[in-house]
């Protein structure tokens, strides 16, 4: 297999955009909720992602070519590799940004994410043993239905709010990776349709800015325009900026006991939903006709993770979701080294101020919203036909865990009621009616004051306080969303699994998933959830204090349903073992 194709720009466009949003994540982040400095994020937090990045795409590219050479084929397509977005974003919420709270030292919290990405990265390798069992006795349909349903909240549907919100730079570059990778036509002189894609957005929104000169022209003419003034001050910042060693601050960071054991609570259940996600990633490279082994794919997966933490990055990486969509570009292995050594050396360089002041991630977003599609629709078509509705039950609890996301994100930029006051319970419940309703109520009204009961009816009949609120929105239950967010990719993957097992009539296996549902619900992992300080949705685990004066909820209830479930599952499978199938009707 060559070691690069014409194809492997178009994959490179869109996983180098995908890691480009994390950076600028990483960036913004860090200055606007922790304190950290530009000098501290360009010099030594980003320098140790471009590392890491690197270490790992290049892994992947050689262990495609290996795979390449072992099955006399062509068209083996590495596995994408990259910043981990959902550890990034709670490693900043519930560690490093906590951290830089209490002390108000940006470099402590620094030090923190340290910690926390080289605790993620041994739990990866630990779990990188065990994996290959967890695989074997998981169907595909529950791997890749967790995919599908990440694809459509997390991955196109952000994507194509990207494109629907500046359309003009977004909307052509759309039209021209639909057309080449849907129709599969060329493009004249054979050029990548993604590379062709970026190259008009981005010359689109320079093309505007000349326009701004005429104020008689409407404002959606020039939005997204690009930004001289940003591009100046981005060659300022150009300059040479290798990884540090941060070994030491790692050491210094461990003497400090009785600060960093309290976050293993994220640290840990976060490394457990990495290898869940690299799992899951690895089964649909194998659906797509490359099949990885699974000890070496994780390890690394690790060791990318440690490799960011001793060089000064805080945020894990991890084998990324889309190798269905890289490979249905046409990419090979030639993307993944394009795209660490890229990455490498903008960064190393100090140009990646430069890089995303000139190119607008509108521009590539229809290539990320294209993976989100593969990904969906392998879901469906990489598992046997029956199947497919055990695929569809898996998707519900990722679509609830992207409406929990924005419904908490609505609540904070609107100002009004806390996401705390909406879930602690109150009577009677008011919901929130749409828009275009008139009058618009208020979510809740308090109980108006009545007098109090006799001590005969008092004693007849004993009023309970509600046990949760019933509050909706627009007919979708706020604490349904929250308790099917928390540990989303756990309940996406066993209540498929179970599926499943139904329905290829393994009775004794759904139940066995049902009980491990139980397992992970009693002791917090999915489900269970506590709110505090207004907004703050986090993990309520069973042996973990809740935050004094949050509103808690255990999820007790959800254990015994689960457990009834197992309990059904296993006795009616015995009754009916022998009989035969019903007719559909």
């Amino acid at each position: 297999m060559k070691l690069f194709v014409k194809r492997d720009l178009d994959g490179f466009c869109g996983l180098f955009v995908d890691n480009l949003v994390q950076i600028l994540l990483i960036v913004g982040m860090g200055i606007g909720l922790c304190g950290m400095s530009t000098e501290l994020l360009a010099k030594v937090i980003l320098p140790g992602t471009a590392l890491s990045v690197l270490v790992g795409n290049v892994f992947y590219a050689i262990q495609a070519h290996r795979l390449a050479k072992r099955t006399g084929r062509n068209d083996v397509t590495a596995l994408p590799y990259g910043i981990n977005t959902l550890s990034l974003i709670v490693f900043v919420f519930f560690i490093i940004k906590p951290e830089f709270d209490r002390t108000g030292d940006a470099m402590a919290a620094w030090r923190m994410g340290l910690l926390a990405c080289l605790g993620s990265g041994i739990i990866e390798i630990v779990g990188g043993f065990i994996a290959e069992p967890i695989r074997r006795v998981t169907p595909r349909a529950a791997l890749l239905s967790t995919l599908a349903g990440i694809a459509i909240g997390f991955i196109s549907m952000t994507f194509a709010l990207e494109i629907f919100q500046k359309p003009l730079i977004s909307m052509l570059p759309m039209a021209i990776v639909l057309f080449g990778l849907f129709s599969r036509a060329p493009l004249p002189l054979g050029l990548p349709a993604g590379l062709v894609a970026v190259a008009v957005g981005t010359a689109t929104a320079w093309l505007m800015v000349p326009l701004m000169k005429f104020s008689s022209l409407p404002e959606w003419v020039t939005l997204g325009a690009g930004n001289v003034t940003a591009v100046t001050e981005a060659l300022k910042q150009v300059g040479w900026c290798p990884p540090v060693w941060c070994g030491d601050a790692i050491l210094e960071a461990l003497k400090g006991v009785d600060k960093w054991v309290p976050f293993l609570s994220v640290v840990i259940p976060m490394g457990v939903f990495n290898i869940v996600g690299s799992l899951q990633n690895i089964e649909s490279a194998e659906a797509a006709g490359d099949k990885y082994a699974t000890m070496p794919s994780m390890l690394m997966n690790g060791v990318g993770t440690i490799v960011a933490a001793l060089f000064g990055s805080c945020y894990p990486t991890t084998i990324y979701i889309g190798h269905p969509g890289w490979k249905a570009l046409g990419a090979r292995a030639g993307y993944s080294t394009l795209n660490g050594l890229v990455t490498t050396i903008i960064i190393f360089g100090g140009l990646m101020g430069l890089v995303s002041a000139i190119i607008p991630v509108e521009a590539g977003a229809a290539i990320v919203l294209w993976i989100g599609i593969i990904i969906t629709a392998q879901a469906f078509q990489a598992t046997p036909p029956q199947h497919s509705p055990a695929v569809a039950v898996g998707l519900f609890p990722s679509i609830a865990a992207w409406g929990a996301t924005v419904f908490m994100g609505t609540l904070i930029l609107s100002g009004g009621q806390t996401l705390q006051a909406i879930v602690t319970p109150v009577a009677p419940p008011v919901n929130v009616v749409s828009v275009d309703e008139a009058p618009v109520e208020p979510l809740f009204t308090e109980q108006p004051a009545t007098e109090p009961p006799s001590t005969e009816s008092a004693a007849a009949e004993v009023p309970r306080a509600a046990s949760r609120t019933e509050a909706n929105v627009n007919g979708f239950l706020v604490h349904g969303m929250l308790v099917m967010e928390r540990g989303y990719i756990f309940t996406c993957m066993i209540l498929a699994a179970a599926s499943v097992c139904l329905i290829d009539r393994k009775f004794g296996a759904a139940a066995v998933w049902m009980l491990v549902a139980a397992a992970l619900t009693g002791l917090g992992a999915m489900h269970a959830y506590q709110v505090h300080s207004a907004f703050v949705l986090d993990h309520c685990f069973r042996f973990v204090a809740p935050v004094e004066g949050a509103y808690v909820y255990r999820a007790d209830d959800i254990v015994v349903g689960y457990v009834l479930c197992a309990v059904f599952f296993f006795a009616i499978g015995r009754w009916a073992k022998d009989r035969p199938l019903v007719e559909a009707h």
